[in-house]
């Protein structure tokens, strides 16, 4: 039976009035404004393995570089569930070419940051810039395209979400390892300027949407300052609390204690604020077309998988096997050549398969490759990693690609920029919580393993003592002293405890993930079948229960 969705019958119909084409093909456009919105996501990533020659080079520890990170990504939160707001006052094009511009801007002032005061105000702006860009980019593409077009068009943005934060540790390993640092914020700058180009020349604002632009002027402008304020400051200190937990001991700093009940009171506030407000900044009531709940939800949980691990992997790589960064980064290379095959694949499948069945695929797919990681061991060969990895590369297309085309099925035309920036907050939202839940569990199961297993390394366990007498032998042997070769003996076997311990550590993650992926796959039951027209290109007025 066919309920009709909110803001009836025709509000429901997809439109080209509505499409940034203007003359142009859409695909076109679709690769245009995927330009951008890729340089923004890879930059989310690029320079997690550059962070120590960031420290030395600037002089500040390896702690105090990391908010070179967290900067960015609160800065990043709090202003995308702005964006449909700044798009239907200043116009949607206008809007994202100022967001290009100083996205572009400030990679150059991070490129010839000389200190870490002036770098962290630069990824601040670019983080205010990059915001806007994912957001728009979405939106412009539901509204260019068709529904049965749609998930085609994101398997072409997908590579933005999916390819960039796997590109980016190779891409920040080589350039730091073979130039410097500064270089992974200057190559933004001719991207961005070629962006601007492109999207000035070839992108079209609507008449439809420079006409509700008027209106809304002639009207009056209103901004939902209370819902703005409550939902940056929720969102920039749930970043804090999970980028800085495992360095300042979570609940054990007041730093993270004062961000965790911020982020609880400001987030619950701002959805009881948004809910009650007569003209909120995001329309909770999106949340009662069912599909769109599932995905954002879904994609939540995407976003934990993705992010989690495409961090976790370079760090295991380094930490126990001894990688350069640029190996660290090689590790995900074959992952994304697997991506490239798979996201058209996923765009041509999601117009003629039901979601929940590419995706009820997909998730036991990214299970095995989990499962394959948590066999890993410290004699573990690169193909091994690159093939595991490979695996759940190729299956995350087949989970994104289908969700963002079923997600936007029953909303409201009108609300596609106020739906894209709360799909984003909530893969946000997922990639920091992953981030911070992984590296949390990480530290637990570490000093875990290594307690129960320092405990058997004293003089009263034999097998101890006598691996001491044997490398201790071998040492004076090659002529080092007997006092000095016990003590290097007993150094040498606690190196390699640490090294094991490391290693069973990220194998718990990897199963703790495996396990997680298994137990929100029924999630799927939550998304609606077929509510697509694939004879006229448009949807039905109503939801498909």
């Amino acid at each position: 039976m066919a309920a009709t969705a909110r803001g009836g019958a025709a509000a429901n119909i997809w439109t080209p009035a509505r499409s940034a084409a203007g003359r142009h093909s859409p695909w076109l456009i679709a690769v245009v404004i995927s330009i951008s919105a890729f340089m923004e996501v890879l930059d989310t990533a690029i320079a997690n393995v550059s962070l120590r020659h960031i420290a030395g080079s600037l002089a500040v520890s390896y702690d105090q570089s990391t908010w070179v990170l967290t900067t960015y990504l609160v800065a990043n939160a709090v202003v995308i569930p702005m964006s449909s707001w700044l798009s239907d006052v200043f116009g949607r094009k206008r809007y994202y070419m100022f967001s290009v511009a100083l996205f572009t801007a400030s990679s150059l002032c991070c490129g010839i940051a000389s200190s870490l005061p002036f770098l962290i105000v630069s990824r601040v702006a670019q983080g205010l810039g990059g915001g806007g860009l994912q957001p728009n980019t979405q939106a412009m593409l539901v509204d260019s395209f068709p529904p049965s077009s749609r998930g085609k068009a994101m398997a072409v943005y997908g590579f933005t979400v999916i390819l960039a934060p796997m590109l980016g540790p190779l891409l920040g390993g080589v350039i730091t390892d073979r130039f410097s640092w500064h270089w992974i914020f200057l190559i933004n700058v001719p991207i961005g300027l070629l962006s601007l180009s492109l999207v000035s020349g070839l992108v079209d604002e609507p008449p439809l949407l420079v006409e509700e632009r008027r209106e809304r002027w002639r009207r009056g402008i209103h901004f939902d300052f209370p819902g703005a304020l409550l939902i940056a400051l929720g969102l920039g200190f749930l970043e804090i609390m999970t980028d800085r937990g495992v360095q300042d001991d979570w609940f054990g700093s007041p730093l993270i204690r004062f961000a965790a009940l911020t982020a609880a009171a400001c987030i619950a506030g701002f959805v009881i604020w948004e809910l009650w407000t007569p003209r909120p900044l995001l329309d909770m009531h999106l949340f009662k077309h069912r599909n769109f709940a599932a995905g954002s939800l879904i994609v939540m949980v995407i976003g934990v998988i993705l992010f989690g691990t495409t961090q976790f992997v370079p760090q295991l790589v380094q930490q126990v096997l001894g990688y350069t960064a640029t190996d660290a980064g090689l590790v995900l290379t074959f992952g994304g050549m697997i991506t490239i095959v798979t996201m058209p694949l996923a765009g041509a499948l999601s117009g003629r398969v039901q979601p929940r069945l590419l995706m009820g695929i997909a998730f036991p797919v990214v299970a095995m490759s989990l499962w394959m990681m948590s066999r890993f061991t410290v004699n573990t060969t690169f193909t091994e990693i690159a093939i595991a990895r490979a695996w759940q590369s190729g299956a995350i297309p087949f989970l994104f690609v289908p969700l963002m085309s079923a997600a936007y099925i029953g909303v409201p035309p009108q609300r596609t920029g106020n739906a894209t920036a709360i799909i984003n907050v909530a893969r946000n939202v997922g990639g920091s919580v992953g981030i911070g839940m992984v590296q949390a569990l990480f530290a637990r199961r570490e000093q875990f393993h290594q307690a129960r297993m320092v405990s058997r390394l004293q003089p009263l366990n034999p097998v101890f003592e006598h691996a001491v007498r044997s490398l201790a032998q071998t040492f004076m042997v090659h002529g080092v002293a007997a006092a000095v070769a016990t003590r290097v003996a007993i150094g040498q076997i606690y190196a390699l405890m640490q090294r094991q311990a490391l290693m069973m550590s990220f194998a718990d993650v990897f199963r703790a993930l495996m396990l997680f992926v298994l137990a929100i796959s029924p999630l799927l039951l939550l998304l609606k079948r077929g509510p697509i027209d694939h004879r006229r290109g448009a949807e039905p007025a109503g939801e498909i229960v």
